[in-house]
């Protein structure tokens, strides 16, 4: 009797441990197959897949274009810089000044939406004594206006009639052309022309041939022309003596360049 019941408790024991394992296995299988189904994993083809992409076999050149203008407008900053006792008499002193100005300016047939005012400063001024707090002096009034001229047979006219007016300040002239976009454009096509002919003769060398543009890129480079810096204006001349400011535009260059790279096979 002993032994059956012995033989019966340790038969129990180990089905008990053998469902354990059951369990354990089933647990884990479970563990490893759920990321699976629910698509966390790739499938190892996949996975060797996206690391197949070959990289683009280019040709790398960088062209010029370049366009050669004459400017056919200008811009010229002139203004008065007037110092009176008082801010009120400063301003009131600059603004006849002014007004005097811009009617030189538009008789000399410059519209109105090419006269600009670029700066308008009132402070005071001092004078520094020695061992002494600084005084006010007085006040400055500084009025700056920006005139747009497209027609540059009139520059001259422009910055003589302004001084003559009360102008106490020609600060420069620059130029322009009216369409650079032209310009530009004539320059862009000569810079991707230029490129391409780079690219086709490595190529050829090469053996093979451009199939197709993997990026480009451009640089503009337009140059503003400077006109002489002018002193500061005064009186006008004697009219024996008058002579009109020399304006010369000259020439400069519109340069586009560009980096591209080719696709070959």
């Amino acid at each position: 009797m002993n032994r059956l019941g012995t033989s019966t408790t340790a038969t129990a024991a180990a089905t008990w441990r053998t469902a354990l394992v059951i369990a354990a296995g089933a647990l884990v299988v479970g563990l490893l197959a759920g990321p699976i189904l629910n698509g966390t994993h790739q499938p190892l083809a996949a996975l060797a897949a996206s690391g197949d992409t070959k990289p683009d076999h280019t040709i790398s050149v960088t062209g010029q274009g370049k366009v050669t203008v004459v400017p056919d407008m200008a811009t010229v900053s002139l203004g008065v810089n007037v110092e009176r006792d008082s801010a009120k008499a400063a301003r009131q002193a600059a603004a006849d000044q002014m007004t005097k100005i811009v009617a030189a300016l538009k008789a000399l047939g410059i519209a109105d939406e090419d006269i600009a005012t670029a700066h308008v400063s009132l402070g005071p001024t001092y004078d520094y004594p020695t061992n002494a707090q600084p005084k006010i002096r007085g006040y400055q009034l500084q009025n700056t206006v920006t005139v747009t001229v497209r027609d540059l047979a009139k520059v001259s006219d422009v910055v003589d009639g302004a001084v003559q007016a009360g102008a106490t300040t020609v600060n420069g002239v620059t130029f322009d052309v009216k369409d650079r976009a032209a310009a530009e454009a004539k320059a862009r096509d000569a810079a991707v022309k230029d490129a391409k002919t780079k690219a086709d003769t490595l190529a050829n060398g090469l053996g093979t041939s451009i199939q197709g543009v993997a990026s480009v890129s451009e640089q503009v480079q337009t140059p503003i022309w400077y006109g002489p810096q002018f002193a500061s204006g005064g009186a006008a001349p004697a009219p024996d003596k008058a002579a009109d400011t020399p304006v010369l535009p000259g020439s400069t260059d519109v340069t586009i360049t560009v980096q591209v790279s080719f696709l070959i096979p």
